[in-house]
């Protein structure tokens, strides 16, 4: 599969955020969802890794360090239902649409090996993008310069997460995995330090 179409697959993930956002579900719908779609990469991972079936469409859609590991897709799954659940939609939200937006834009313009990082126009893509995605959210429920600092910092960390993928123990830190907390943190540190709190980003 080309790199566009690896990259519109990555995309169609913001099915489920835009089911919330077109008020067709509600967020404990959206956490139900997520939390389903985990099983069931969940059972794909297990048939795939431990019983040592290789599904025919992974040859098409997996990079090679993602083999004998939990792919990505997977990371991909479990990020989005972690920030779900741990946070509001104002921060997850965000957190979300970086990884299914975001990425994907980055990702096209240009690519980086393990350990290495992204070039440096890229990562201002990619930061102006996620910066666009959240602005509206954190602006919502916050004064404009604090909302305006959260997506920044929700913007930072989802490109920071993007940009440079660690090697820790010999296992790729996949950014599908890293960059919705990436995002969700930085607006939560923002919110918390500055106002309105974290009652205003948490999710429990």
């Amino acid at each position: 599969m080309s790199e566009l179409g690896r990259r519109a697959v990555h995309a169609s993930g913001t099915g489920i955020p835009a089911l919330y956002l077109l008020g067709l579900v509600d967020w404990p719908g959206v956490r139900l969802l997520l939390l389903a779609l985990s099983l069931a990469v969940t059972a794909l991972e297990f048939v795939r890794l431990v019983l040592d079936y290789e599904w025919p469409l992974f040859d098409t859609l997996a990079r090679e360090y993602e083999r004998e590991n939990v792919a990505g897709y997977a990371l991909y799954a479990y990020s989005q239902a972690a920030v779900a659940l741990v946070f509001g939609p104002v921060a997850a939200l965000p957190g979300m649409l970086m990884l299914t937006i975001g990425d994907p834009v980055s990702g096209y313009l240009g690519s980086n090996d393990a350990g290495t990082a992204k070039q440096a126009g890229v990562l201002g893509v990619m930061f102006l993008v996620c910066f666009a995605l959240a602005a509206p959210f954190t602006t919502a429920v916050a004064a404009l310069p604090v909302g305006l600092a959260a997506a920044a910092a929700g913007a930072a960390g989802a490109t920071l997460a993007d940009g440079f993928k660690p090697v820790i123990a010999g296992y790729v830190v996949d950014d599908n995995a890293s960059i919705p907390p990436a995002a969700a943190l930085g607006i939560a540190a923002v919110f918390a330090v500055a106002g309105p709190g974290l009652n205003a980003v948490l999710g429990f």
